[in-house]
């Protein structure tokens, strides 16, 4: 047997040659999947632990292995472990340093798995966590946008339809908006969540194990609510990775629309919003440029995060029971979807916390293009008694007046506007600021300033009495 061969004695007894160094390239996955390691050890160390418990090893070979797996941690975490490539991952890179630190005894943690299994339930506990991170991400998020939804509930801006001018609505609920969506994003993680939390170990390399394990006791000490019941489904399943891919490409895609929202509120047409240096570029060529790269690499994520979820189901669609070597290629794309969704999530809460709304521009905006119309018409209806098709008619006609002279509805002459309905009076006045407007907006979810602060007050509520979601298994040891 060649070196390289009898340096890797974990699989090398059946081969008589080395790989060959493109295949040796090509097969090891140590250089990514080290981001495993801790949840690498603390499934190694419920296993040994379960083996000691059934009598399947010695209680003092446990010890020693539960001991030796501390010393590895202790070296990662230090910097201090040499991953080698010629050991192909990070099962056998930890086992082999076990080895050489406890002896022969290391070679009795594998007993009765697979690193099938291994690396199944690794891969959970690592996107579990991830998972978690960005629920978290995801409510501070939403607590800085009802921060300043709360702040402007009465901050008045022009509502789009087709990014046109459409009717007054105020900033506060405008913000409020994304702070239901991340609502629905939290939901399909703790969804997603939920699904994944069964444990694969113990299911070996597919057909499960002649030994008296205790899978219950596994699933328990790792924080999964259940073991696996099917072990050929355990592992070769993906879809806690993709159902969690999923979840992320949606929430970043919540997050590039707002992204693209305050690119546009900084531009100089616009100026509703500023952001300072701490989260703006300047440009290298033109001195007074102002630049909201963070939001600008915010939208930009959502390629590489919907791009992931692409990959996986790629590779996930045409294999066969069981596992493929083809799941190797699924961290990858999970760990950096789930990471940079992550670091977006953490971007977006501190420019919202950062943005300062420029009222005035903001203001001066919503009554532009006869942003009151509707209120007009509704007026109609509801004081002249119209019906609104009608209502809707007149309201046109007395907005083409107002542009032919070139001045606002509130300031459009009586008279104009009876020229046109002789039924109007001096009263309809009241509903053609966008102050009115948006004030008139009561029904349930409308942007009516108290309707903006109780939904504010509601959100913060519900978010500082969140305590750790239900059904949730703890973090891996």
């Amino acid at each position: 047997m060649t070196e390289t061969a009898g340096r890797n004695r974990m699989w090398g007894g059946r081969f008589a040659a080395a790989p060959d160094a493109i295949m040796a390239e090509i097969n090891a996955s140590i250089d990514f999947d080290k981001a495993l390691y801790r949840q690498d050890i603390a499934g190694s160390k419920a296993h040994v632990a379960m083996l000691a418990d059934r009598g399947i090893i010695a209680a003092e070979d446990a010890l020693e292995i539960a001991r030796g797996l501390d010393a590895v941690l202790a070296e990662i975490e230090a910097g201090d472990f040499a991953f080698s490539r010629a050991l192909e991952d990070i099962h056998m890179n930890v086992e082999a340093r076990l080895a050489e630190l406890i002896g022969p005894t290391a070679g009795r943690l594998h007993t009765a798995r697979s690193r099938n299994d291994q690396v199944a339930t690794d891969f959970r506990l690592w996107v579990r966590d991830a998972l978690d991170t960005l629920d978290a991400g995801m409510k501070d998020v939403q607590t800085a946008l009802v921060e300043k939804a709360a702040e402007h509930a009465r901050t008045v801006m022009p509502g789009f339809t087709h990014l046109q001018t459409a009717q007054p609505v105020t900033f506060g609920h405008h913000l409020l908006a994304y702070v239901e969506m991340l609502s629905r994003d939290r939901g399909r993680v703790a969804d997603a969540r939920k699904r994944l939390n069964e444990c694969p170990l113990g299911s070996a390399a597919l057909a499960g194990t002649s030994f008296p394990i205790d899978r219950h006791a596994t699933a328990a000490a790792l924080g999964f609510d259940r073991p696996t019941a099917n072990s050929l489904d355990a592992v070769s399943d993906r879809d806690f990775a993709l159902e969690s891919l999923a979840a992320a490409s949606i929430a970043s895609v919540h997050l590039s629309r707002l992204a693209e929202e305050i690119v546009i509120w900084c531009s100089a047409p616009f100026s509703f919003v500023r952001l300072s240096d701490r989260f703006t570029t300047g440009s290298s060529i033109m001195p007074q440029k102002r630049n909201p790269d963070a939001a600008e690499l915010v939208r930009a994520k959502v390629g590489r995060i919907l791009g992931s979820f692409t990959t996986l189901t790629v590779v996930m669609k045409g294999l066969p029971l069981a596992y493929s070597k083809d799941m190797q290629e699924d961290k990858e794309p999970t760990f950096d979807a789930l990471t940079n969704l992550s670091l977006a999530l953490a971007a977006t809460a501190g420019m919202v916390r950062d943005l300062e709304p420029d009222p005035r521009a903001m203001r001066k905006a919503a009554g532009a293009s006869y942003a009151t119309a509707t209120d007009l018409a509704d007026w109609l209806v509801r004081v002249l008694g119209l019906p609104f098709r009608e209502a809707h008619h007149v309201t046109g006609s007395i907005v083409a007046a107002a542009a032919e002279k070139g001045v606002s509805l509130d300031r459009l002459p009586l008279s104009d506007m009876q020229a046109i309905e002789p039924r109007i009076g001096e009263e309809v006045r009241a509903v053609l600021t966008v102050d009115a407007s948006v004030k008139s907006r009561t029904s349930y979810g409308g942007t009516a300033p108290a309707n903006v602060r109780r939904q504010a007050a509601a959100w913060t509520r519900r978010l500082k009495a969140e305590g750790k979601p239900r059904g949730r298994g703890r973090r891996a040891p």
